[in-house]
């Protein structure tokens, strides 16, 4: 028999010369031209049709035989080499399977004592590891997909650190990154810390900086053990100014000393307030930080930026009314603050002129506002900035800083110096109802000087690109680092 090309050639009006009509129309090599066969040709006049018809059944034996897999050896355990026993559960598995873990590959090659055992028993040093966990992974090695569920994912990321399974803990990375809410935060930020996870642990931070505030929750602040950690980043997400701060963490301490207080969040700064005002009236003089049920909580409040609450008349009065903070602290930062105002007043200190972003991460003024819908806004963050009126507007998708000297009523004395230079940070922010971000912006670090009564857009937003409710959150830094900051002469003490 001649090969097929050939034949189409002999015989011109024969039922060849229409397969070959056919395969050139389907714009493809006909691989039938090249091997001895009959006069039927692979390709068809539809072809494809019947590749999809072809490639149907073979895809769904393809799963059933991973089904089979799972179902007969995994669950059934049929011809099984090996038994592992944990947690009171057995499972008769298979060392060829057993093999992609690293933690059985070391143990089956090399020389210990389990390499030619037929029942291991497998000691589980971690709390967090259950049989549940132990089924879910021990079953991953016989299929390539696996459902983890994200309130069991903690366990099964345990188990499989244990076992050495990247793929899977890769997985569970993931399932973690995407299911990171109010519920799970914590725990996911605990997992990421102890089996070293290094990117869920920046997406559970960037969360809690990004909600602690702007979405405060009861839950939330009774379990949240990095609160120091938060409370000290320049990127926390705060809401209206640094005296919320404050505010938030009267209640997180009140929490933690009474864990079992159960009640709405609008109720709990009155609670905590109460429960501060009951212990004024026991006679208590001693400032709670320096007690010893106040001491775990010295670390956190250090953090909070008293420079800018002490600036503002009712915010200092209230500091001094709750006698947390002990007189020490205030007294520094009083200080360090009458000095900052005598420099801008007698050494013309016009703010920071120079980059310096550990300076601005440091000790930037934090503030923030909430838009709840589109519209006009204007606002200013209360506190003495030393002369500085800095108003915020909001109009037509446009945010605009103005140096306020004589335009605008203004309830503080006003610098009336030619230039005045800032140094900020703004940032726009919507979340969905798990509090993921929606849509952001930046500006990133900036450096700005603005003349009297001086307008600058900050923003220019595509309208396409918003959500609202908008939070927006700044960062300040109103005058230049003291000398004492920058390492040069000291600030005198004018001891008499």
């Amino acid at each position: 028999m001649g090969s097929l090309g050939s034949r189409f050639q002999s015989s011109p009006r024969g039922p060849e010369e229409a397969v070959e009509r056919q395969c050139a129309g389907n714009r493809h090599s006909c691989e039938c031209r090249k091997r001895k066969r009959s006069s039927h040709c692979e390709c068809d006049s539809e072809p494809e049709e019947e590749d999809s018809q072809l490639d149907t059944p073979r895809r769904k034996k393809l799963k059933s035989t991973s089904k089979y897999i799972y179902q007969t050896l995994f669950l059934n355990g049929e011809n099984s080499d090996i038994q592992i026993r944990a947690l009171g559960q057995e499972w008769n598995l298979h060392k060829i399977y057993l093999c992609q873990s690293g933690y059985f590959s070391s143990m089956f090659s090399g020389s210990w004592k389990e390499s030619n055992m037929m029942v291991i028993e497998l000691e589980i040093p971690d709390q967090n590891i259950d049989m549940e966990a132990l089924q879910v992974v021990f079953g991953s090695l016989y299929r390539d997909d696996v459902l983890i569920k994200p309130s069991r994912v903690v366990n099964v990321l345990a188990a499989a650190c244990m076992l050495q399974l990247d793929g899977l803990i890769q997985q569970c990375g993931e399932t973690m990154k995407e299911n990171v809410n109010v519920k799970t935060v914590c725990s996911y930020y605990n997992a990421a810390t102890m089996y070293g996870l290094d990117s869920v642990m920046k997406k559970c931070l960037e969360w809690l900086l990004n909600n602690l505030m702007t979405h405060q929750n009861v839950d939330l602040m009774k379990e949240a053990e990095i609160m120091e950690q938060l409370i000290q980043s320049s990127d926390l997400f705060v809401m209206q100014v640094e005296m919320d701060v404050y505010t938030a963490l009267k209640k997180w301490m009140f929490l933690q000393l009474n864990p079992s207080w159960d009640g709405p969040i609008k109720q709990l700064l009155l609670d905590a307030d109460a429960w501060l005002c009951k212990r004024r009236k026991a006679g208590e003089e001693e400032p709670f930080l320096n007690t010893d049920d106040g001491m775990p909580f010295v670390p956190v409040f250090r953090h909070i930026r008293l420079q800018y609450i002490i600036n503002d008349l009712a915010s200092a009065r209230l500091l001094e009314r709750d006698n947390i903070l002990p007189p020490e602290w205030l007294s520094a930062v009083y200080k360090q603050q009458w000095f900052a105002m005598l420099r801008t007043e007698h050494d013309n200190d016009n703010g920071p002129q120079e980059a310096n972003k550990e300076e601005f991460e440091l000790n930037s003024m934090r503030c923030g506002r909430k838009l709840t819908k589109d519209g006009d806004y204007c606002w200013r963050w209360t506190g003495f900035n030393y002369g500085f009126d800095l108003l915020v507007t909001y109009t037509n998708r446009f945010i605009i800083f103005k140096r306020n000297t004589l335009s605008q009523p203004c309830g503080g004395a006003v610098s009336l110096q030619p230039r005045r230079h800032l140094a900020y940070r703004l940032r726009l922010a919507s979340f969905d109802n798990s509090g993921k971000v929606v849509c952001s912006r930046s500006t990133g670090y900036q450096l700005v000087t603005l003349e009297k009564d001086q307008e600058y857009v900050v923003m220019n937003l595509d309208s396409r690109l918003l959500s609202f409710p908008l939070y927006v959150c700044c960062n300040f830094l109103y005058t230049s680092p003291s000398s004492e900051r920058r390492g040069d002469t000291p600030e005198p003490d004018n001891k008499i």
